[in-house]
């Protein structure tokens, strides 16, 4: 599995045809609020499995911290390592940006993964398109 800093037209289409099929198609997310107005200014991620896109997500920077969005691997990758190969290069992208910190909405059911990672909860619970969530971060120690 390798993960790529979308560079081209074909590898964004990658990234938003499985936020499509993972974020719209099976959890019902409204494709409006899925598709947002960051996307221009975001850096996009693609997992790719023998040149198969798998996972996707995306960077911004907001106020001084790396903010990471749109996390998503397909239902049939979820096992092996995906996610967990995918949130490693996202974050050495922030490293390389030399944020303090980043932050995320977890989706609850993915706060176990989120923890293993070093992500700590700072938040309620709060609902994001009808789906619970919470607020994590984790600080770099540079």
């Amino acid at each position: 599995m390798e993960v790529n800093i979308v560079k081209t037209e074909k590898e964004l289409e990658d990234a938003f045809s499985i936020r499509r099929t993972v974020f719209v198609d099976e959890q019902h997310v409204p494709l409006e609020e899925e598709m947002d107005h960051f996307e221009k200014e975001s850096t996009h991620f693609v997992l790719y499995d023998n040149k198969k896109p798998v996972g996707a997500g995306r960077y911004r920077l907001i106020d001084h911290y790396g903010k990471v969005e749109r996390i998503c691997i397909l239902k049939e990758n979820r096992k092996g390592g995906a996610g967990k190969k995918l949130m490693d290069a996202i974050e050495a992208y922030a490293l390389s940006c030399r944020v303090p910190a980043l932050k995320l909405n977890a989706q609850t059911q993915a706060i176990p993964f989120y923890e293993k990672l070093g992500y700590k909860a700072v938040s309620e619970e709060f609902l994001d398109a009808g789906i619970p969530h919470k607020t994590m971060t984790k600080i770099f120690n540079y």
